[in-house]
């Protein structure tokens, strides 16, 4: 169960009852490679969060009306298995009670226990890096198998990863759907994601955002950043589009200790984005 009494994302002012978004921190980051850090993203992502005026103009809409809660964050636990099923159980509790859940990381490993609270869905993950191996230094649940384990849990065809620019050779590609910066960037992303959106077999999307996908230009704190990445207005059309289709969200792998605040604000701002997009499509029900 997540922790109460901490500092509440902006707005994030209903009861777990009436909300109809409930937003989860998870900060864990014992399997990053490269920089640690992202353990300390949960916090800065809420602090960064206050920055924001209620209302989104552009899309009509106001935090006044959106129901949010903020569930605080679930406690470190002592190892990744242990973590991943502490995120399993409480993402089930939430689609259980028909919750739309945003969580904070933390590192990417915390996605595959979120998306195997759901049944048949897709999942698009935006991230550097494949993520695909089976495992990584010996962790079936490193944050560098995490999209290997997306598809355990959802299938082949069910899945794919926009803005890669990063694979290994002890990845086998067969099975896996992506689209690598190089070809968005020569084509368009509006061209190449609708392209991808159409080859998924199950029309419910949930939505894993490592910043990492973003160019560190616009979002250095991250654990391993990749130049050529997209841009934060690519993300922008990405949740747009997907719209009523989304189910969930997170963002992870936003590494405070290597950032000068602009990353976190960039996440909690992409979290506010979600939610104004898939309340306006829920009231044109």
């Amino acid at each position: 169960m997540p922790i109460r009494g901490m500092l509440r994302f902006a707005d994030a002012n209903a009861s777990f009852e009436d909300a109809r978004f409930v937003i989860v921190g998870v900060p864990f980051d014992k399997t990053t490679s490269f920089r640690s850090g992202t353990r300390f993203a949960p916090t800065t992502v809420r602090e960064a969060s206050q920055t924001f005026e209620r209302e989104n103009f552009e899309h009509g809409t106001t935090f006044e009306d959106i129901p949010v809660h903020d569930a605080g964050d679930l406690y470190e636990e002592g190892s990744v298995d242990e973590m991943v099923d502490a995120i399993h159980e409480e993402a089930k509790r939430l689609v259980a009670a028909g919750k739309f859940p945003l969580f904070i990381g933390g590192e990417h490993s915390i996605t595959p226990p979120v998306v195997k609270a759901f049944g048949d869905i897709s999942v698009i993950t935006i991230d550097a890096h494949l993520d695909f191996r089976q495992e990584y230094q010996g962790l079936k649940n490193s944050h560098a198998c995490a999209h290997r384990r997306i598809l355990d849990h959802i299938g082949t065809g069910n899945a794919f990863a926009f803005g890669v620019r990063s694979i290994s050779s002890d990845e086998d590609v067969s099975t896996a759907l992506y689209a690598d910066s190089f070809r968005i960037h020569r084509e368009g992303t509006e061209k190449v994601f609708d392209e991808m959106l159409s080859k998924l077999k199950r029309t419910p999307v949930y939505l894993s955002l490592d910043i990492d996908g973003i160019d560190p230009a616009y979002a250095p704190g991250t654990g391993t950043p990749e130049p050529f990445g997209i841009t934060p207005w690519d993300v922008r059309y990405i949740v747009g589009k997907l719209g009523d289709r989304l189910v969930g969200f997170d963002v992870v792998e936003i590494s405070p200790p290597y950032d000068n605040g602009n990353t976190s604000v960039l996440g909690a701002r992409i979290m506010r984005e979600v939610m104004a997009v898939k309340w306006k499509a829920m009231q044109k029900r």
